[in-house]
């Protein structure tokens, strides 16, 4: 494969037309014979619905899953069984790198907790794998370097799992209303997730179950004292692991801005906030936090509560475009054009769904249906980027811009709001020592951190 060359973000005349331009088994891979052999590593919640939606538009074999839940990794194993074409039970793997080893997958899929996607993501690439890794792609800004530096040092191609560039009705939202030049000149946005989704509780410590791998799944992560599954939500409560509501919800909204007006780096971050209301819990993320990403005349500005109602009952996960003739709201249910000229219509843009086409969509555990065709048109995206040698959508350095922005917004946070000012070419906060000194975070002995220079 060639090196692969910048192109811009998913091009169509509509959404719909993007969806009907891979055939129904995606790509053909050239001079290829039989099924693509993939590998997830991760099977909760969402590491299985992204694989599903593999399943549902390439001929795949599923050769190897990974978790250190043997109770977990047994049940998505007769899972995947019921729904690959072969039928069969893949081998599974309490080690990732055993996996690796011994299956060497063409395409592994990452949906492990945010503390091991760098060194899984690394490893994979080395491995010889395509990858698709679940955002935010790190922990901390020079994991993404070293991520970023891996796909093009093994030149492979990440699709991030920041998959609202690839839902319908907002693809069509963008080339309706912002390509069109509706919204006349862009000098605001509001980006905002008011979510009760911070975990409160106070479990007590307990014996880790036999079943459960509960340090290697800590890997690189401090240990904590263990106090029940950590699976799906509770994890996500704290630092330890991933970067908080922020880290966890803004990047896509950030992300998504940031494709619609073909946005880079923040030439400035600042942040504030804490745990300002809900001080019973264990959680040590914020419960309420404000950002502002800035760009020459245009301010992308965040808030989160994890408390009381949201400021638009309508929007409470979403981005607020703000042009002086008028303005594009976006969810993953929803957008909105309200032009400012009172004699021009609204324009309103509905959520695709797949029911039909899909019916195995609607028994599925834990699915999120508004978000399943997003996430199909996004694994067609990744495999033809693959097929064509271009890099997909939701490229690891789009990913890696918008997950180590919003990092850089904790660490302003952190560090009593002060702006920030990162420059990727030196991995240094410009004139300030202490948060450079935060852009990597220290691991457990026994694992090492990944450098840039040394993938």
């Amino acid at each position: 494969m060639n090196a692969l060359n910048r192109r811009d973000f998913l091009k169509g005349s509509s959404a719909l037309a993007t969806l009907a331009s891979f055939g129904l088994l995606g790509m053909d891979f050239k001079d290829r014979e039989g099924p693509l052999q993939v590998a997830l590593i991760g099977t909760g919640w969402y590491g299985k619905s992204d694989l599903f939606r593999l399943i549902q538009v390439a001929e795949v074999e599923v050769v190897g899953l990974c978790d250190p839940d043997k109770n977990m990794l047994k049940a998505a194993g007769d899972m995947v069984a019921t729904r690959q074409k072969s039928g069969k039970v893949p081998a599974l793997y309490e080690n990732y790198k055993e996996l690796l080893s011994k299956e060497k997958p063409e395409f592994v899929l990452i949906g492990s907790p945010d503390h091991w996607h760098a060194l899984q993501c690394i490893d994979a690439l080395k491995s010889g794998a395509h990858v698709y890794v679940q955002k935010p792609i790190s922990v901390d800004v020079i994991e993404g370097e070293a991520m970023v530096a891996a796909a093009r040092k093994y030149n492979k191609v990440v699709q991030v799992g920041t998959q609202r560039k690839s839902t319908p009705h907002l693809i069509d939202a963008k080339e309706q209303i912002i390509d069109t030049g509706k919204l006349g000149k862009i000098s605001h946005v509001e980006v905002c997730c008011y979510f009760h989704m911070r975990a409160n509780g106070n479990p007590p410590v307990e014996p880790v179950p036999e079943f459960f791998n509960y340090d290697l799944w800590t890997g690189p992560a401090p240990l904590r004292p263990y106090d029940g599954i950590p699976h799906k939500r509770w994890w996500r409560t704290f630092m330890e692991y991933g970067n908080g509501i922020t880290g966890d919800m803004c990047v896509h909204m950030l992300d998504t801005v940031r494709w619609m007006l073909k946005l880079g780096w923040p030439t400035q971050i600042s942040s504030s906030g804490g745990i300002y209301v809900q001080k019973d819990g264990k959680s040590n993320i914020s419960d309420t936090q404000s950002a502002i990403f800035e760009y020459p005349e245009l301010n992308v500005v965040w808030q989160h509560r994890t408390w009381g109602n949201p400021d638009d009952s309508d929007y409470p996960w979403a981005f607020k475009i703000f042009g002086d003739k008028g303005m594009l709201a976006g969810s993953t249910m929803q957008a909105d054009y309200t032009p400012l000229d009172k004699d021009e219509k609204p324009i309103h843009f509905d959520c695709l769904f797949e029911r039909e086409k899909y019916p195995e969509d609607v028994n599925e555990p834990d699915i999120e249906l508004n978000a399943a065709p997003a996430t199909r048109l996004h694994m067609k995206d990744w495999l033809k980027a693959i097929d064509q040698n271009t890099l997909p959508v939701a490229d690891i350095e789009e990913g890696h811009i918008s997950t180590a922005s919003c990092i850089l917004a904790n660490i302003s946070m952190d560090l009593g709001g002060r702006a920030l000012k990162y420059d990727p070419k030196s991995m240094t906060v410009i004139g300030d020592k202490e948060a450079t000194e935060r852009l990597r975070r220290p691991y457990r002995e026994g694992y090492t951190h990944p450098e840039p220079s040394k993938v």
